[in-house]
């Protein structure tokens, strides 16, 4: 089970002291008003990531203030909520107050318990084709679930707003070409091959992305005292003390961008080999039968396995129809071994 953002473990017995700041300050600004996407942003720009490395969502977010645990709470049998003694974030007076705050924040006829394959932390890459935006969930009009490319805003520029998609039309055709590939005897003898190989790289990309972020911090928090700067120091003979901290400012920069897109490298793959474990073994008989009982964490992980990327395009005028003019599949090439990092 991962960990809950916040905490240091997945038992919550310990906080994550920047992690449960950033938690305590996002509480602050919800109970302000500022909405969930301007709040992700927010967290993204002091330097927070999800626990598996990406960017967090903006539902995301408000679903981890949502639990109880962020509060060192619990609900009992009847729903009421306890203190459980252990570690908090925010306090129990905020979580109440914050959890008011939404519940009338919260559309009245909107539909409790969509859920959704294609989005979500752990989903795959989902975006629109014309401009490469991330495609979000966006229950359509008359409420039923859809998908969409958000158009531009100054809280999130670059979506074109062109291109939208139903999800009761567009998930069960992704979902038969993908059990149609992992049906095939060739891709499940290639899978079985590969697995334990594959799986053999985690510990090895989780101790790289452990002292990467570990860097990151260190740039953001002590960047005075951080290796990095401390060589620019040394090499760099500024004619004044503003050229010098330019300077430093610009190799801090550098370091930090240097290890984002490390960063971003390692949590994708490692993404991806902790979404094979939910890959069905070859023993399973009934694919279809397996699916149709598979968690939503599971049918996520297995998208996110077999394909790379989705990317979807407009319908023309008129359609109802999802092919392969609207939906392109990138398919990952399991015997491709990961890029080495420097």
């Amino acid at each position: 089970m991962p960990r809950l953002f916040g905490f240091a473990d997945a038992a919550r017995k310990r906080l994550n002291g920047d992690e449960a700041a950033a938690l305590a300050n996002a509480a602050s600004r919800r109970l302000a008003d500022q909405s969930w996407p301007q709040i992700a942003d927010w967290v993204y720009e002091q330097g927070h990531r999800s626990t598996m490395g990406g960017r967090m969502r903006p539902a995301v977010l408000a679903e981890i203030l949502a639990n109880p645990a962020v509060a060192g709470l619990a609900r009992d049998e009847n729903g009421a909520l306890v203190d459980v003694g252990e570690p908090r974030a925010i306090s129990p007076e905020t979580f109440v107050e914050l959890e008011k705050h939404n519940q009338a924040k919260r559309p009245t006829d909107r539909a409790e318990g969509r859920d959704y394959l294609l989005t979500g932390e752990d989903a795959v890459e989902f975006v629109c084709g014309l401009c490469g935006t991330a495609i979000s969930a966006a229950p359509s009009n008359n409420g039923s679930r859809g998908y969409r490319c958000a158009p531009s805003t100054r809280q999130h520029p670059g979506g074109c707003g062109k291109v939208r998609l139903s999800a009761d039309l567009g998930e069960p055709y992704i979902v038969e070409h993908v059990l149609a590939e992992l049906m095939k005897p060739e891709v499940r003898s290639l899978i079985e091959r590969v697995r334990d190989t594959l799986l053999a790289e985690r510990p090895s990309i989780e101790q790289r992305l452990a002292e990467n972020r570990s860097a990151r911090r260190s740039l953001e928090t002590r960047y005075g005292k951080s290796p990095v700067l401390r060589e620019a120091a040394d090499d760099a003979v500024p004619a004044t003390v503003e050229e010098a901290r330019r300077e430093l400012v610009t190799r801090l920069h550098a370091a930090q961008r240097d290890l984002d897109q490390r960063i971003e490298v390692d949590a994708a793959r490692l993404r991806f080999l902790n979404q094979l474990v939910f890959l069905p073994r070859a023993e399973v008989p009934d694919l279809i039968r397996w699916w149709q009982h598979a968690p939503m964490r599971s049918k996520r992980a297995i998208i996110g396995a077999m394909l790379s990327r989705i990317a979807i395009y407009p319908a023309g005028r008129g359609s109802r129809t999802v092919d392969g003019d609207r939906v392109a599949l990138d398919w990952r090439v399991w015997d491709e071994p990961a890029a080495p990092q420097a």
